[in-house]
Protein backbone atom coordinates (compact mmCIF):
# COMPACT_ATOMS: atom_id res chain seq x y z
CA UNK A 1 0.00 0.00 0.00
CA UNK A 2 2.86 2.38 0.83
CA UNK A 3 4.42 1.66 -2.59
CA UNK A 4 1.14 2.35 -4.37
CA UNK A 5 0.60 5.52 -2.38
CA UNK A 6 4.09 6.77 -3.18
CA UNK A 7 3.58 6.04 -6.87
CA UNK A 8 0.25 7.82 -6.73
CA UNK A 9 1.79 10.87 -5.21
CA UNK A 10 4.50 10.84 -7.90
CA UNK A 11 1.91 10.53 -10.62
CA UNK A 12 -0.08 13.42 -9.20
CA UNK A 13 3.05 15.60 -9.06
CA UNK A 14 3.85 14.78 -12.69
CA UNK A 15 0.25 15.50 -13.64
CA UNK A 16 0.31 18.88 -11.88
CA UNK A 17 3.67 19.73 -13.50
CA UNK A 18 2.33 18.79 -16.90
CA UNK A 19 -0.74 20.87 -16.37
CA UNK A 20 1.40 23.87 -15.33
CA UNK A 21 3.65 23.49 -18.35
CA UNK A 22 0.67 23.08 -20.65
CA UNK A 23 -0.99 26.14 -19.17
CA UNK A 24 2.18 28.17 -19.61
CA UNK A 25 2.43 27.05 -23.23
CA UNK A 26 -1.19 27.96 -23.93
CA UNK A 27 -0.71 31.34 -22.25
CA UNK A 28 2.31 31.95 -24.46
CA UNK A 29 0.33 31.12 -27.58
CA UNK A 30 -2.49 33.40 -26.45
CA UNK A 31 -0.08 36.29 -25.82
CA UNK A 32 1.47 35.89 -29.27
CA UNK A 33 -1.99 35.92 -30.81
CA UNK A 34 -2.85 39.15 -29.03
CA UNK A 35 0.39 40.75 -30.18
CA UNK A 36 -0.32 39.79 -33.76
CA UNK A 37 -3.69 41.45 -33.55
CA UNK A 38 -2.41 44.72 -32.05
CA UNK A 39 -2.03 47.69 -34.53
CA UNK A 40 1.46 48.11 -35.82
CA UNK A 41 2.61 44.68 -34.70
CA UNK A 42 3.35 41.55 -36.64
CA UNK A 43 3.36 41.64 -40.47
CA UNK A 44 2.21 45.08 -41.82
CA UNK A 45 -0.46 45.13 -44.50
CA UNK A 46 0.03 47.21 -47.65
CA UNK A 47 -1.56 50.55 -46.76
CA UNK A 48 -3.28 52.97 -49.11
CA UNK A 49 -1.14 54.95 -51.54
CA UNK A 50 0.24 58.19 -50.15
CA UNK A 51 -1.89 61.27 -50.79
CA UNK A 52 1.25 63.30 -51.58
CA UNK A 53 1.60 64.32 -55.20
CA UNK A 54 4.79 65.79 -56.64
CA UNK A 55 4.46 69.39 -57.82
CA UNK A 56 3.55 69.91 -61.46
CA UNK A 57 6.37 70.84 -63.79
CA UNK A 58 4.64 74.13 -64.61
CA UNK A 59 2.95 75.40 -61.47
CA UNK A 60 0.39 78.17 -61.63
CA UNK A 61 1.58 81.36 -59.93
CA UNK A 62 -0.65 82.01 -56.94
CA UNK A 63 -1.73 85.23 -55.25
CA UNK A 64 0.52 87.10 -52.88
CA UNK A 65 0.46 85.35 -49.46
CA UNK A 66 -2.21 86.64 -47.06
CA UNK A 67 -1.01 89.45 -44.86
CA UNK A 68 1.86 90.37 -47.14
CA UNK A 69 1.34 93.74 -48.83
CA UNK A 70 2.44 93.69 -52.50
CA UNK A 71 5.26 96.08 -53.22
CA UNK A 72 4.05 96.74 -56.75
CA UNK A 73 1.56 95.85 -59.44
CA UNK A 74 2.20 95.03 -63.08
CA UNK A 75 -0.40 95.10 -65.85
CA UNK A 76 0.37 92.61 -68.62
CA UNK A 77 -1.12 93.65 -71.96
CA UNK A 78 -1.44 90.98 -74.64
CA UNK A 79 -1.27 92.98 -77.84
CA UNK A 80 -2.56 92.62 -81.41
CA UNK A 81 -5.10 89.86 -80.78
CA UNK A 82 -8.05 89.16 -83.07
CA UNK A 83 -6.54 87.93 -86.32
CA UNK A 84 -4.87 84.60 -85.41
CA UNK A 85 -7.61 82.42 -83.87
CA UNK A 86 -5.40 79.47 -82.85
CA UNK A 87 -2.65 81.61 -81.35
CA UNK A 88 -5.18 83.95 -79.74
CA UNK A 89 -6.73 80.99 -77.92
CA UNK A 90 -3.32 80.03 -76.52
CA UNK A 91 -2.62 83.55 -75.25
CA UNK A 92 -5.86 83.39 -73.29
CA UNK A 93 -4.52 80.43 -71.28
CA UNK A 94 -1.77 82.28 -69.41
CA UNK A 95 -2.14 81.64 -65.66
CA UNK A 96 -2.26 85.27 -64.56
CA UNK A 97 -4.52 88.29 -64.85
CA UNK A 98 -4.05 90.18 -68.09
CA UNK A 99 -5.46 92.78 -70.43
CA UNK A 100 -6.14 91.98 -74.08
CA UNK A 101 -5.66 94.69 -76.71
CA UNK A 102 -7.86 93.50 -79.57
CA UNK A 103 -7.81 94.68 -83.17
CA UNK A 104 -11.40 95.15 -84.41
CA UNK A 105 -13.12 93.27 -87.22
CA UNK A 106 -10.81 90.24 -87.04
CA UNK A 107 -11.93 86.60 -87.37
CA UNK A 108 -11.44 86.01 -83.63
CA UNK A 109 -11.86 89.56 -82.25
CA UNK A 110 -15.27 89.03 -80.67
CA UNK A 111 -14.51 85.55 -79.38
CA UNK A 112 -11.30 86.72 -77.72
CA UNK A 113 -13.16 89.64 -76.10
CA UNK A 114 -15.90 87.38 -74.76
CA UNK A 115 -13.43 84.80 -73.43
CA UNK A 116 -11.26 87.45 -71.80
CA UNK A 117 -14.21 89.06 -70.06
CA UNK A 118 -15.36 85.65 -68.84
CA UNK A 119 -11.97 85.32 -67.11
CA UNK A 120 -12.33 88.73 -65.49
CA UNK A 121 -9.69 90.31 -67.73
CA UNK A 122 -9.78 93.80 -69.20
CA UNK A 123 -10.58 94.26 -72.89
CA UNK A 124 -9.28 97.32 -74.71
CA UNK A 125 -9.83 98.45 -78.27
CA UNK A 126 -6.52 98.40 -80.17
CA UNK A 127 -7.10 101.26 -82.62
CA UNK A 128 -5.10 101.02 -85.87
CA UNK A 129 -3.34 104.31 -86.58
CA UNK A 130 -1.17 105.68 -89.36
CA UNK A 131 2.54 104.79 -89.12
CA UNK A 132 5.43 106.90 -90.39
CA UNK A 133 6.55 104.26 -92.88
CA UNK A 134 4.08 102.45 -95.13
CA UNK A 135 2.88 99.20 -93.55
CA UNK A 136 0.48 96.88 -95.31
CA UNK A 137 -1.69 94.71 -93.07
CA UNK A 138 -5.33 93.79 -92.59
CA UNK A 139 -6.07 96.95 -90.58
CA UNK A 140 -5.10 99.34 -93.36
CA UNK A 141 -8.67 100.06 -94.46
CA UNK A 142 -9.79 101.37 -91.07
CA UNK A 143 -6.75 103.21 -89.72
CA UNK A 144 -7.00 106.62 -88.17
CA UNK A 145 -4.90 108.97 -90.29
CA UNK A 146 -3.66 112.52 -90.13
CA UNK A 147 -5.97 114.85 -92.01
CA UNK A 148 -9.18 113.06 -90.98
CA UNK A 149 -11.70 115.44 -89.44
CA UNK A 150 -13.17 114.82 -86.00
CA UNK A 151 -16.43 113.45 -87.41
CA UNK A 152 -14.61 110.82 -89.48
CA UNK A 153 -12.61 109.77 -86.44
CA UNK A 154 -15.72 109.68 -84.25
CA UNK A 155 -17.59 107.49 -86.76
CA UNK A 156 -14.65 105.13 -87.19
CA UNK A 157 -14.20 104.66 -83.46
CA UNK A 158 -17.95 104.09 -83.13
CA UNK A 159 -17.77 101.26 -85.65
CA UNK A 160 -14.87 99.72 -83.74
CA UNK A 161 -16.61 99.91 -80.37
CA UNK A 162 -19.74 98.39 -81.89
CA UNK A 163 -17.57 95.46 -82.94
CA UNK A 164 -16.04 95.14 -79.45
CA UNK A 165 -18.66 96.24 -76.90
CA UNK A 166 -16.65 94.59 -74.07
CA UNK A 167 -13.92 97.25 -74.33
CA UNK A 168 -13.38 99.63 -71.40
CA UNK A 169 -10.30 101.37 -72.79
CA UNK A 170 -8.26 101.90 -75.94
CA UNK A 171 -4.67 101.91 -77.17
CA UNK A 172 -2.89 102.68 -80.43
CA UNK A 173 -1.83 100.01 -82.92
CA UNK A 174 1.25 101.35 -84.74
CA UNK A 175 0.56 105.09 -85.14
CA UNK A 176 4.02 106.64 -85.12
CA UNK A 177 2.66 109.32 -87.49
CA UNK A 178 -0.86 109.75 -86.10
CA UNK A 179 0.09 109.85 -82.41
CA UNK A 180 2.60 112.63 -83.10
CA UNK A 181 -0.13 114.86 -84.56
CA UNK A 182 -1.90 117.01 -81.91
CA UNK A 183 -5.06 117.63 -83.98
CA UNK A 184 -5.60 113.93 -84.70
CA UNK A 185 -4.96 112.92 -81.11
CA UNK A 186 -7.33 115.59 -79.79
CA UNK A 187 -10.11 114.09 -81.93
CA UNK A 188 -9.26 110.57 -80.72
CA UNK A 189 -9.25 111.67 -77.08
CA UNK A 190 -12.62 113.39 -77.53
CA UNK A 191 -14.18 110.27 -79.05
CA UNK A 192 -12.75 108.07 -76.31
CA UNK A 193 -13.98 110.37 -73.53
CA UNK A 194 -17.57 110.05 -74.78
CA UNK A 195 -17.36 106.29 -74.20
CA UNK A 196 -15.87 106.51 -70.73
CA UNK A 197 -12.65 104.82 -71.87
CA UNK A 198 -9.14 105.22 -70.58
CA UNK A 199 -6.22 105.50 -73.02
CA UNK A 200 -2.96 103.56 -73.14
CA UNK A 201 -0.14 105.01 -75.21
CA UNK A 202 1.82 102.15 -76.77
CA UNK A 203 4.64 104.67 -77.38
CA UNK A 204 5.49 103.67 -80.95
CA UNK A 205 7.30 107.01 -81.21
CA UNK A 206 8.98 109.23 -78.62
CA UNK A 207 7.18 112.16 -80.27
CA UNK A 208 3.74 110.90 -79.22
CA UNK A 209 1.33 113.53 -77.89
CA UNK A 210 -1.40 111.03 -77.05
CA UNK A 211 -0.90 111.46 -73.31
CA UNK A 212 -1.14 115.24 -73.52
CA UNK A 213 -4.29 115.07 -75.66
CA UNK A 214 -5.89 112.65 -73.18
CA UNK A 215 -5.14 114.90 -70.23
CA UNK A 216 -6.49 117.95 -72.04
CA UNK A 217 -9.72 116.03 -72.72
CA UNK A 218 -9.98 114.75 -69.14
CA UNK A 219 -9.36 111.13 -70.16
CA UNK A 220 -7.46 108.83 -67.76
CA UNK A 221 -4.29 107.81 -69.58
CA UNK A 222 -0.94 106.10 -69.14
CA UNK A 223 2.00 105.03 -71.25
CA UNK A 224 3.53 101.59 -71.30
CA UNK A 225 6.82 100.97 -69.52
CA UNK A 226 8.14 98.07 -71.59
CA UNK A 227 7.01 96.59 -74.91
CA UNK A 228 8.33 93.45 -76.59
CA UNK A 229 7.41 91.62 -79.76
CA UNK A 230 8.26 88.39 -81.52
CA UNK A 231 11.42 89.82 -83.07
CA UNK A 232 13.40 89.71 -79.81
CA UNK A 233 15.27 86.66 -78.52
CA UNK A 234 14.23 84.80 -75.38
CA UNK A 235 17.26 86.26 -73.60
CA UNK A 236 16.30 89.80 -74.56
CA UNK A 237 12.72 89.19 -73.50
CA UNK A 238 13.91 87.97 -70.10
CA UNK A 239 16.00 91.11 -69.72
CA UNK A 240 13.07 93.36 -70.59
CA UNK A 241 10.78 91.43 -68.26
CA UNK A 242 13.17 92.21 -65.42
CA UNK A 243 13.09 95.86 -66.50
CA UNK A 244 9.29 95.83 -66.29
CA UNK A 245 9.39 94.35 -62.78
CA UNK A 246 12.00 96.92 -61.72
CA UNK A 247 9.89 99.77 -63.14
CA UNK A 248 6.80 98.52 -61.32
CA UNK A 249 8.67 98.26 -58.02
CA UNK A 250 10.21 101.70 -58.44
CA UNK A 251 6.92 103.45 -59.29
CA UNK A 252 4.47 101.16 -57.52
CA UNK A 253 2.82 100.12 -60.81
CA UNK A 254 3.94 99.31 -64.33
CA UNK A 255 2.63 98.29 -67.76
CA UNK A 256 4.20 95.54 -69.86
CA UNK A 257 3.04 95.08 -73.47
CA UNK A 258 3.72 91.70 -75.03
CA UNK A 259 2.96 90.47 -78.52
CA UNK A 260 4.43 87.85 -80.75
CA UNK A 261 4.22 84.19 -81.65
CA UNK A 262 4.25 80.89 -79.84
CA UNK A 263 7.85 81.23 -78.67
CA UNK A 264 7.12 84.60 -77.07
CA UNK A 265 4.12 83.08 -75.32
CA UNK A 266 6.17 80.15 -73.98
CA UNK A 267 8.82 82.51 -72.65
CA UNK A 268 6.23 84.71 -70.95
CA UNK A 269 4.70 81.71 -69.16
CA UNK A 270 8.17 80.71 -67.93
CA UNK A 271 8.74 84.24 -66.61
CA UNK A 272 5.45 84.70 -64.76
CA UNK A 273 6.65 83.06 -61.48
CA UNK A 274 9.14 85.92 -61.14
CA UNK A 275 6.22 88.14 -60.15
CA UNK A 276 5.60 86.13 -57.00
CA UNK A 277 9.31 85.91 -56.27
CA UNK A 278 9.55 89.70 -56.44
CA UNK A 279 6.28 90.26 -54.53
CA UNK A 280 4.61 91.90 -57.54
CA UNK A 281 0.91 91.39 -58.28
CA UNK A 282 -0.37 90.93 -61.82
CA UNK A 283 -3.39 93.19 -62.36
CA UNK A 284 -5.61 94.30 -65.21
CA UNK A 285 -5.58 97.81 -66.63
CA UNK A 286 -9.05 98.35 -65.21
CA UNK A 287 -7.67 97.64 -61.75
CA UNK A 288 -4.67 99.87 -62.35
CA UNK A 289 -6.79 102.83 -63.45
CA UNK A 290 -9.28 102.34 -60.62
CA UNK A 291 -6.31 102.68 -58.28
CA UNK A 292 -5.39 105.97 -59.94
CA UNK A 293 -2.59 104.94 -62.30
CA UNK A 294 -1.61 107.84 -64.54
CA UNK A 295 1.35 108.45 -66.87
Amino acid sequence: MKTITARGRESRRRLRWGMLMGGAFLAGLLAMGVLLLLPGQGKREQGPASSFSPPATHSTPGPTPAGQVPQARLAIVLDDLGYEPSLDAEWLKIPEKATVAILPFGPSSRKVAESARARGWTVILHIPMEPESPVSDRTERFRIRRGMDSEEIENLIQRMTDNLPQATGASNHMGSAATADPVTMAAVASAVRKRGFFLLDSMTTPRSVLLDAARNAGVPAARRDVSIDGSVSSEEMRRQWEQAIAAAKEKGAGIFICHGGAETLRTLIELLPRLREENVDAVTLDELFRAGKEA
